[in-house]
């Protein structure tokens, strides 16, 4: 039997639960959860935001652990290794999406807490070409959000070509912008942080941002005009999203890796005039993980966390749903 915390109804509190997950399947992996990150889309699957939760539903995908068995199948890995696992838990491996190396494009990818039972547990399972032995350099505590947070972020860099000599800027200096800014600076950008929190100033230049732009300001935008060639948002909010097109450099991109609450409303003549681009993209490819942990481990880049018992799960849920993390809470099992 798995020991776990589930919800049994939308905005519910979490309680103890177990179930059993049956005979381990001959390309799975069972892991031996040892902490497991709190992802803002944890909440918005507790709360069926998404209108696709099913109950009961245990959350957590930013799952690191010891392997404790495999399926007869499984040879890139062995018991005993120390591995993480994230929003993503299967992918067909045929489609040509997988086929090109495109796994978290895959259209019927599985993910690790949508129909199945995620990582705020003792042990979780999930298919081996999805689960990541962790380089030993790493700091196990602190690594599980890199797993979601991490290479939300992570990945736009790879994708949309970010160069060392870039002059990028990222929107939001929370969950996702602190480590953002870790990752930009590594990668040698000359990086702006944009915050609507002034007394963010200062970390934000600790984490790497070179300059600080307080977005409350009304000016702020236009004394940035034609200055960068990527901007990042990780933000879910409605913003001026023109005044960032009209603060991109010719060729520049904006880049959403957070969900706006309403579709966006730009003007096309400035995207035309200067050739820009609006885009998205989702977490990064099986490839693409591995690379952010070489990279993460080199750099020695990790998030900012705070920690909690696998018991006080409803605390720290609590906690983040009223804004209060600075900036990923963990929970250690």
């Amino acid at each position: 039997m798995i020991k776990a915390y589930a919800v049994h109804e939308a905005r519910g509190q979490l309680k103890s639960f177990e179930y059993d997950p049956g005979l381990l399947g001959e390309e799975e992996i069972e892991i031996n959860v040892e902490y497991c990150g709190i992802c803002h889309s944890d909440l918005s699957m507790l709360n069926n935001e998404w209108g696709m939760s099913q109950y009961p539903l245990v959350p957590g995908h930013e799952v690191v652990g010891t392997i404790g068995a495999v399926g007869n199948r499984v040879k890139t890995v062995s018991v005993g290794q120390k591995v993480g696992l994230g929003w993503f838990s299967r992918s067909c491996l045929t489609c040509e999406w997988c086929v090109g190396g495109d796994q978290n494009l895959c259209q019927t990818a599985e993910s690790t807490i949508v129909g199945r039972h995620g990582g705020f547990a003792d042990k979780v399972r999930a298919h081996y070409s999805w689960v990541f032995p962790l380089p030993p350099e790493i700091n196990l505590e602190t690594a599980g959000p890199l797993f979601c947070g991490g290479i939300t972020v992570f990945n736009p860099i790879m994708e949309c070509g970010i160069k060392s000599t870039d002059r990028v800027g990222v929107i939001g200096i929370g969950g996702l912008g602190h480590m953002a800014l870790q990752f930009l600076h590594a990668w040698g950008c000359d990086v702006t942080a944009f915050s609507s929190s002034a007394d963010k100033e200062a970390e934000a230049k600790q984490l790497g941002a070179n300059h600080f732009v307080n977005s409350r300001n009304d000016n702020a935008l236009k004394e940035v005009e034609n200055s960068f060639d990527f901007i990042l948002s990780t933000v879910n909010a409605d913003l001026d999203w023109n005044g960032y097109i009209n603060a991109l450099r010719p060729k520049g991109r904006l880049h959403f890796v957070g969900v706006t609450p309403n579709p966006l409303s730009v003007q096309i003549f400035p995207l035309i005039l200067g050739q820009k681009t609006v885009s998205a993209s989702p977490l990064g490819s099986p490839t693409t993980i591995a690379q952010m942990l070489d990279f993460a481990t080199r750099h020695k880049i990790e998030p900012l966390i705070e920690v909690f018992p696998l018991d006080q799960v409803n605390e720290a849920i609590a906690k983040l749903e009223n804004g209060q993390p600075r900036y990923r809470l963990v929970l250690k099992v």
